[in-house]
């Protein structure tokens, strides 16, 4: 059989997304957007997990510094096209904004799908840092022109005045 040659916009990256972003829908008519963000959660630190270790191997290290998580967040979210960069940093916390959702428009109206981003970050924070609580400031889920996500890495005031999930050493 001849393949089609149709032009409707469809390849593995758009069909991916568009499952992804149903699926998370689908959990959030459902479940409601609490429970929705914690199933994909779970998704989320299985990811961070593996992205920690990929980058520990890589770097032949053990453990990353404040300035390394940082860079691995950036380099990350750059591989699946995102577009986080780096606001400020200190001992207290990574900043980042970011102008480019990795998954693009699907991401628009459901933001249970930031759940990816809260998580990948705070494990591979936690895990090399000891700590992160991830605060999702604005999101392009939400209608934003772009996300502010800050990760604090102490958990003092200002960590426990933020909105947002806590991260720890496992």
């Amino acid at each position: 059989m001849e393949k089609m040659s149709v032009d409707i916009g469809l390849e593995r990256d758009v069909f991916l997304r568009t499952l992804i972003r149903h699926l998370a829908g689908t959990l959030e008519e459902v479940v409601g957007l609490q429970e929705a963000s914690g199933f994909i959660s779970v998704v989320g630190q299985r990811m961070g997990e593996e992205m920690n270790a990929s980058y520990r191997r890589a770097l032949a290290l053990p453990q990353l510094s404040r300035e390394q998580v940082a860079d691995v967040l950036v380099d990350l979210k750059a591989r699946i096209q995102g577009d986080f960069f780096i606001l400020e940093q200190d001992d207290e916390k990574i900043v980042l904004g970011n102008r480019a959702c990795p998954f693009a428009e699907k991401v628009i109206g459901r933001p249970s799908m930031c759940m990816m981003t809260s998580n990948v970050f705070g494990v591979i924070a936690a895990e090399n840092l000891g700590y992160a609580k991830v605060s999702l400031e604005r999101t392009i889920a939400e209608g934003h022109s772009g996300c502010r996500v800050v990760v604090y890495l102490k958990p003092g005031a200002a960590a426990q005045a933020a909105s947002g999930r806590e991260y720890v050493r496992t």
